[in-house]
């Protein structure tokens, strides 16, 4: 039996992991600009002044949300693909994992995505920017492997890149968990639908 200290002690512990996932989900809801320090003390039941004991600001907070996240989606992603033998394998892992960690934490995601469309502050857009690109260029070089190898026409590895991740990105916005199809089944139809339009013939020509 735990006891009631030890599960006092637990709940304090745990007690930023909280405030980060109610603020994730008013940012994601509300915006940067529409959430204040005191609505998400308010939603966690805690004054303002024990907020600050966790998060100097708005934008340290934010910060948090934006570039940890990010980094966990760079992190895990990079992993997966270790694995991975083809080129198409590989985007279908990268596309495949992107969506899981979407369907894990869905507020998080579309906090992480708002934030480019933010009047966010030069540091978190910085730090923010350079794990995107980082995470962008991975699936990048999974396409332009898959040109080389003869795998896929020679498209744009930028541009088809960038159709993907738009298609990530709109599913945040439309996609129930409650609906018929997972995210992840989804990308599923979302990958067969892009990458035949991909591939290579015999001849390596569409």
């Amino acid at each position: 039996m735990v006891s009631s200290k030890a599960g006092s002690s637990a709940q304090v512990a745990d007690r930023p992991s909280q405030l980060l996932e109610i603020a994730s989900r008013l940012f994601a809801l509300h915006g940067y600009a529409g959430t204040s320090l005191r609505d998400i003390a308010q939603k966690a039941k805690i004054t303002k002044a024990a907020l600050y004991y966790h998060f100097p600001n708005k934008e340290a907070l934010y910060q948090q949300i934006v570039v940890d996240n990010l980094q966990a989606l760079i992190d895990r992603v990079s992993a997966a693909l270790q694995p991975a033998g083809t080129a198409t394998e590989k985007v279908r892992i990268f596309m495949l994992t992107s969506a899981d960690i979407y369907s894990e934490s869905p507020h998080a995601w579309m906090a992480g995505s708002n934030a480019f469309w933010s009047s966010m502050g030069p540091e978190i857009r910085a730090a923010a920017i350079g794990r995107r690109d980082i995470y962008e260029k991975l699936l990048r070089n999974c396409i332009a492997e898959g040109i080389a190898s003869g795998e896929f026409r020679k498209v744009d590895p930028a541009i088809a890149g960038r159709l993907l991740l738009s298609a990530m990105n709109q599913l945040t916005r439309w996609h129930s968990p409650k609906g018929l199809l997972t995210a992840h089944e989804v990308m599923e139809q979302y990958l067969d639908i892009v990458l035949a339009g991909m591939r290579a013939d015999s001849s390596g020509k569409r």
